[in-house]
């Protein structure tokens, strides 16, 4: 136990050797520009459209790299309001975050609802995954983005549109996860459960289902963070509300440091979403 705490101690001291290195860097590289070398990141389109929307051109959000000072000062002030709403277009990052979460959730449920029932059929019956597996290859590796435009014809609705890509593509690896852990239950187990003559359903649950947890659980961490993934592409296509929107509409209005930030925040997400589902996955574990 003390050893493992001495190697997560020094993994987090490396951890904080390795941020303050890169902002160092960071710092380095961008000082000497500062804001009044802005403009030398800027396009002549860029220069030209910063003007027409009447902001300066060293004005650090028209364009250039931002430095460490700027990026404080935009993360300060999206943190310290988060929760704004002044339309559609401006909206605090906290109501931004809650719609993209709401679109994963959704997609990521009703995919949970498909995927792991169908996997525990598939996985039971190796007749089944014979069957099933030409379409499974078929259709996981499609990029859910190559989904988009088919939903938006059918679905005509942007927003629902978004909530299909997530859902087809967390199908698949709690799919195949599912099918391959209730596939490789111990077999022991389940001469057991048929001696005890175990009705179907209660060795589903009570046998395959905790010897199988750790598996799926692995599936749909995978899904999560492939829906994670893409939504934030959904939404650029999309477009309305939504992290992925606040990172093109900033783009749209030169606003490097503001999508740089939305950058971070996607990132702390989806890694405190891994992090979630990692904690269940060591919950059902069984360690013997």
């Amino acid at each position: 136990m003390n050893a493992a705490r001495s190697l997560q101690l020094k993994a987090a001291l490396l951890s904080a050797l390795i941020l303050l290195l890169v902002l160092g860097i960071w710092y380095v590289a961008t000082a000497s520009s500062g804001a009044g070398g802005a403009a030398a990141g800027l396009t002549a389109e860029q220069i030209e459209y910063t003007k027409m929307m009447g902001k300066e051109i060293g004005n650090s959000k028209s364009g250039g790299f931002p430095t460490l000072g700027q990026m404080g000062s935009t993360v300060w002030g999206h943190l310290a309001n988060p929760f704004y709403d002044n339309g559609l277009n401006d909206k605090g990052i906290v109501i931004q975050l809650g719609y993209s979460l709401g679109r994963v959730g959704l997609g990521f449920g009703l995919a949970c609802l498909v995927a792991i029932p169908l996997g525990f059929i598939i996985g039971m019956s190796p007749l089944l995954r014979r069957a099933f597996d030409p379409f499974i290859q078929v259709l996981k590796p499609i990029s859910p983005l190559a989904w988009m435009p088919l939903a938006l014809y059918t679905i005509k609705d942007s927003s629902i549109s978004g909530i299909f890509v997530i859902f087809i593509c967390s199908v698949w690896p709690m799919l195949v996860n599912t099918a391959f852990g209730v596939a490789s239950v111990k077999r022991d187990w389940l001469n057991v459960a048929s001696t005890l003559e175990v009705n179907p359903l209660r060795k589903a649950f009570l046998v395959i289902l905790p010897a199988a947890a750790p598996t799926i659980l692995t599936g749909m961490r995978i899904s999560m963070g492939i829906a994670w993934l893409v939504i934030v592409a959904a939404e650029m296509l999309v477009g309305g509300t939504g992290v992925g929107y606040f990172v093109w509409n900033e783009w749209n209005n030169l606003s490097l440091t503001n999508v740089i930030f939305a950058i971070l925040v996607i990132g702390v997400v989806g890694m405190l979403l891994d992090l979630a589902f990692g904690q269940l996955q060591k919950a059902v574990t069984y360690v013997e």
